[in-house]
């Protein structure tokens, strides 16, 4: 089997296929006016299938995975990640569900994987104190800032002028941002830190320079116009034993995007996993990761 990424990304995981054991007898799954489709037909076929390979794959990596490292994954993470989808889709949400042909309840799952996962790379890779010491120096904590966004740079510059002018932000916010999902709020922000993938880079790199009460003083050009930052918080960096735990996990989610890394901890976890095949027609299916006990 080649080396694949396993659960990277929720919208990439496989939908389940709902493989089913076949027993003496298998029930009906559909009929038609030309005889029935059992599970044992549905199953022989789709075991064939190069989706339905990978789907069991993955089957049988997330028990793994589930049984090993799902206590240490909270409700309240995934749905804090899922939450992070819906304000960054906005009304687009369930437009980008339907494209990807998934549910929200399959997107929460998927969620739950890749969590797992990063959980399984957590556990199985090392982490030295030179990797820490090097991921510690991009690291920024958390910031929580607000944004005024203009469709051109001359409007910018107006709202910069006017609050060195000493006109108040919140006001400026609702006469010129056009970003209306937030300017009533004065355009405050999720808080992001240095590996937030959804926060343009430009953006972050403005908004990192910024002290408590600070705002730009040159426009800053990103993907939704030319914006204004001001920054509420922004929290002292401190040194690397304050931030180990963070900086590990930023380092994790790097780790999660290399292949050879995930092959590494996929062969590991389905090692420690106790895996036995019972389908004599699919026992290499984990091949290239581990040879599978026969029964």
């Amino acid at each position: 089997m080649s080396k694949k990424k396993w659960a990277v990304g929720a919208t990439g995981i496989l939908m389940s296929l709902s493989l089913v054991a076949c027993g003496e007898s298998s029930k009906t799954v559909a009929t038609t006016d030309g005889g029935k489709i059992t599970q044992e037909q549905y199953y022989n076929k789709m075991k064939g299938t190069q989706q339905g390979k990978q789907e069991l794959q993955q089957m049988i990596l997330n028990k793994v995975l589930e049984h090993k490292y799902g206590d240490k994954v909270k409700e309240s993470e995934v749905n804090s990640q899922l939450d992070k989808y819906k304000k960054q889709y906005g009304s687009q949400f369930s437009a980008m569900l339907q494209q990807q042909g998934m549910t929200e309840s399959q997107l929460k799952d998927s969620i739950r994987d890749n969590l797992l996962l990063k959980q399984a790379v957590l556990d199985k890779t090392s982490f030295s104190n030179k990797d820490l010491e090097k991921q510690f120096k991009s690291y920024q904590p958390k910031v929580t800032v607000k944004a005024i966004v203009t469709k051109d740079k001359s409007t910018a510059e107006t709202v910069i002028s006017d609050l060195d002018n000493g006109q108040k932000w919140d006001t400026l916010a609702k006469k010129y941002s056009i970003n209306s999902s937030n300017k009533n709020d004065g355009g405050k922000l999720p808080a992001f830190d240095n590996s937030n993938s959804t926060v343009d880079s430009s953006f972050k790199k403005a908004s990192f320079k910024l002290k408590n009460g600070e705002y730009t003083k040159t426009p800053v050009k990103t993907k939704e116009g030319y914006q204004v930052i001001e920054m509420v918080n922004h929290p002292s960096k401190g040194s690397l034993n304050d931030h180990k735990a963070e900086v590990k996990d930023q380092l994790a989610t790097q780790r999660m995007n290399d292949s050879d890394t995930l092959h590494n901890v996929v062969s590991k976890v389905l090692k420690d996993g106790d895996v036995h095949i019972e389908d004599k027609s699919l026992q290499n299916i984990l091949s290239g990761y581990i040879d599978t006990p026969k029964n």
